[in-house]
């Protein structure tokens, strides 16, 4: 009888500690990337399709995974996190042809922009990629705008606007 009251109280003990720990990953800005979670087909400017892109959240939702399907043979993943150490979010980007890209950044006037450098041909490359979510008849967009500097930030060059339209 003294070991159910005991494995008892050891159970409610351990219950009531894990009610009170934090939830991992719950905190609202976990969220704040949340917008591009989805099934996306993927538009230039002018409205021609280049590629697929699914978003998920995985990990007990603490990581945004991307799988980038383009219309030519490239592919692609990304793994997103918000990183509660330096407050702001990171992402590691890796495809079929060897590239890596890492890049940081926080939401800005509804905007995610998160930036890092890379080693181009001629030197060092500021990346600026900025997705905004749209909405138009109650259907979701977002609007992916990726940037290149080679003068750290003076000047800028667009390299890629997409139109994700929610499949």
């Amino acid at each position: 009888m003294k070991k159910i009251v005991i494995l008892m109280l050891v159970m409610v003990c351990s219950s009531t500690y894990a009610a009170q720990q934090p939830v991992p990953c719950s905190g609202e800005e976990y969220h704040q990337f949340d917008f591009w979670i989805g099934e996306w087909e993927v538009f230039d400017p002018k409205g021609k399709k280049v590629g697929e892109n699914k978003i998920e959240k995985i990990l007990n939702g603490c990581v945004l995974k991307e799988s980038w399907v383009s219309a030519s043979p490239n592919r692609g993943h990304s793994f997103n996190i918000y990183d509660q150490t330096k407050k702001q979010w990171h992402q590691t980007w890796v495809d079929n042809g060897g590239n890596l890209l890492q890049l940081d950044g926080k939401i800005h006037q509804g905007s995610m922009i998160l930036k890092g450098m890379t080693q181009g041909q001629n030197g060092q490359v500021l990346n600026r990629i900025t997705w905004t979510p749209e909405e138009e008849n109650k259907k979701k967009y977002v609007r992916q705008v990726w940037d290149i500097s080679h003068d750290n930030g003076v000047t800028w060059q667009t390299i890629f606007d997409g139109l994700y339209v929610e499949k």
